[in-house]
């Protein structure tokens, strides 16, 4: 069984930073945290940007281009998300995913078998 936790969502200002992090236990040897998606009120999940665990490519969903950045500590196996120049229609609750280790990025939730239960970012204006 893998076990996802997130952390490092809050309340920012329009214009602000936030980092978000994402770790995995349990049988990490071959499971990795790989993708962020997220879900505001009323809408679909969505995913926001992934990485293949090695070698370490990266693809976003057009509207956070430039302004999100994914990365990953492989010795922590651990994921992250800076989100700089935050908007309001970036708040949502945003979800870590992790799946087998590839050498592609996935976008769509089927891909990923173990999730995190969600940390809430809310951008006021």
């Amino acid at each position: 069984q893998v076990q996802v936790a997130e952390s490092g969502g809050g309340l920012v200002q329009a214009g602000g930073s936030l980092r978000l992090s994402c770790g995995v236990s349990g049988r990490t040897f071959s499971n990795k945290p790989s993708a962020w998606f997220r879900q505001a009120p009323g809408k679909e999940r969505e995913f926001v940007g992934g990485i293949s665990w090695n070698p370490g490519m990266t693809s976003y969903v057009d509207s956070v281009k430039g302004r999100f950045t994914i990365s990953r500590d492989i010795g922590k196996n651990t994921l992250y998300l800076q989100m700089n120049s935050l908007q309001p229609e970036d708040t949502a609750v945003y979800y870590c995913a992790a799946r087998e280790v590839a050498t592609e990025v996935f976008t769509e939730r089927r891909d990923y078998a173990y999730w995190g239960q969600g940390t809430q970012v809310t951008v006021s204006s």
